[in-house]
């Protein structure tokens, strides 16, 4: 709902999303929404003046919490169409990487407290980092939402915890090292995303033993939930008849992460992970009950196949 910065991936509107729900509701599908809009009035927050575009706060100033709560504030129409009786009954809207844990986050809890069909997603870096902690020039910390203040963060996990965000979901940057941008720092300009796809399990673990989270909740937030999302009526959960999708790991192994460690991403250096302490060590996967990792290596094929929404 805001201009990507692609070409070729223009930007949307309530107007194309409200059309889009009716078709969507005839098949009783998801339609998933990068919810940050360009204001309409703009806040005090906003750029002002020369600023440092390798100062994170420079980077947080210009997408503010307000470009959130815009594109929900936008799309209260398309929600009420989703409540029973509503022209897109069957359709319903997926929120992901929500990072705004204030009015955004109430508004979307008002919608679903009025019967309106969303979901909610947000990600582990959001739960994970603080704008507080982030370095300035670190652009491996840029990704949009922003990761926002250790306020935020303590009441996203709250949300979470109490079943108001729906779910987890990486929001895997595979960015090449020369769009991050690393060595010039500038936040403006650099590739946003981060890279997280091999860490999102130990990092949940890690900062969620704090809260005291369940083994039960990470199966709900990873796997269960997102099946659901997506229609696989076979996956998501360990019972007759569903697809062994498993993991073995040993939950509570520590390790350091740095890029020597066994970092299977494409490019191991940009992720913003990297020299952490994490708890929570992956010994083996399995995909439909074939081993394709263990003890640090892969299965020399693929073994997954095409599946459809039912």
């Amino acid at each position: 709902m805001c201009p990507s910065g692609i070409n070729d991936f223009p930007m949307t509107n309530s107007s194309h999303i409200e059309e889009g729900l009716v078709t969507l509701a005839k098949y009783k599908r998801p339609l998933l929404i990068h919810a940050e809009r360009i204001p309409d009035v703009s806040s005090d927050e906003e750029l002002d003046g020369e600023l440092d575009p390798r100062s994170y706060a420079t980077y947080l100033k210009s997408r503010t919490p307000a470009w959130e709560e815009s594109a929900v504030r936008d799309l209260k129409r398309a929600m009420k169409d989703t409540e029973v009786g509503g022209r897109s009954e069957g359709a319903h809207l997926h929120i992901v990487h929500l990072s705004d844990s204030k009015t955004t986050l109430d508004l979307l809890k008002d919608a679903k407290h009025s019967g309106a069909k969303v979901t909610i997603e947000t990600c582990p870096h959001y739960l994970a980092f603080s704008a507080e902690e982030v370095p300035d020039g670190d652009t491996r910390f840029k990704c949009s939402p922003p990761i926002r203040d250790a306020a935020n963060k303590e009441n996203l996990w709250e949300a979470l915890l109490d079943g108001h965000i729906d779910m987890l979901s990486s929001d895997h940057s595979p960015s090449t090292p020369d769009l991050k941008l690393m060595e010039e720092g500038n936040f403006m300009k650099a590739w946003g995303g981060i890279s997280s796809l091999q860490f999102v399990l130990p990092v949940t673990w890690s900062h969620g033993k704090k809260y005291g989270i369940t083994l039960n909740q990470l199966a709900s937030w990873w796997s269960e939930k997102p099946a659901e999302l997506a229609g696989q009526k076979n996956k998501g959960s360990i019972l007759p008849g569903y697809h062994a999708d498993i993991v073995v790991w040993k939950p509570e192994a520590q390790f350091h992460l740095d890029d020597t460690h066994a970092v299977y991403h494409k490019h191991r250096n940009i992720s913003a992970y990297l020299g952490k302490e994490l708890s929570g060590k992956v010994l083996s996967t399995f995909v439909r009950g074939n081993l394709v990792f263990a003890e640090g290596r892969h299965a020399g094929a693929a073994c997954g196949a095409t599946i459809l929404a039912k």
